[in-house]
């Protein structure tokens, strides 16, 4: 299983940016990203400087957002969805997408299904639990 580090994501992400920003050819999965930087142009600035972006701490008493979990979080919910892992996971996105009109906002709403189905297996040192995970998404898409 790919584990990629903290730097390894960073690297990724602000690799893509130039890349995508110069106009140079860009992998399939840099592809994807740089479509999910291109929705966030507040993350810009955080992208443009490698080193920065290595050295930067993101605490959650700050109130801000890590631009590189969000980013990874979209890039995560994209590729389940591409092979529908876990089963079901494309159709309630599909769903919650329509409902909210947006792919962008469902994938926000279902980032918070992740992230809680992260914590509950950190928390238990159990595995994650998909289907957990997908019932929350589902809930969203008919009833949040």
């Amino acid at each position: 299983m790919f584990q990629p580090s903290q730097h390894d994501v960073r690297r990724f992400f602000c690799e893509t940016h130039a890349l995508a920003a110069s106009g140079a050819p860009l992998s399939p999965i840099q592809i994807l990203a740089s479509q999910w930087i291109a929705e966030h142009p507040e993350y810009h600035a955080d992208l443009a400087d490698v080193d920065a972006a290595l050295a930067a701490v993101f605490d959650v008493e700050d109130g801000r957002t890590n631009p590189f979990l969000h980013l990874a979080m979209h890039l995560t919910i994209s590729e389940q969805c591409s092979i529908d892992q876990p089963s079901g996971i494309r159709q309630a996105v599909e769903l919650l997408a329509a409902r909210k009109q947006s792919l962008h906002d469902a994938h926000h709403a279902a980032m918070d299904c992740l992230g809680e189905m992260i914590w509950q297996s950190q928390r238990s040192g159990l595995p994650p639990d998909g289907h957990q995970y997908l019932d929350c998404v589902r809930r969203k898409a008919t009833r949040d």
